[in-house]
């Protein structure tokens, strides 16, 4: 299984195949979005204290507030440029050590 990860900036990465959605963080259903996010423990704040340009709601029902726009993250990922990291996973089980 491969899992594409892509750059949302501040050395953060954001796991593509679980992304539902990427929005505007300025029209009230985002807003409360968020809010409930919050509420529920499921809010990350990638923006590293910088204004929120986009909200990514993940299948898990985490949102990500992220500090780079809508267009440059779905630009990232429509033109195979920039920073997107393919991690494959193998079947295999490892074991701990002790």
């Amino acid at each position: 299984m491969v899992t594409e990860l892509v750059h949302v900036g501040f050395n953060n990465f954001v796991a593509i195949n679980r992304v539902i959605a990427i929005a505007s963080p300025n029209s009230a259903p985002t807003k409360r979005a968020v809010q409930e996010g919050k509420s529920k423990g499921l809010l990350i704040d990638m923006t590293n204290g910088r204004k929120t340009k986009a909200v990514i709601i993940a299948d898990s029902g985490h949102v990500i507030q992220t500090a780079l726009a809508p267009e440059t993250i779905t630009g990232r990922l429509q033109t195979g440029r920039g920073p997107v990291i393919k991690l494959e996973q193998s079947d295999e089980k490892v074991e701990p050590e002790k």
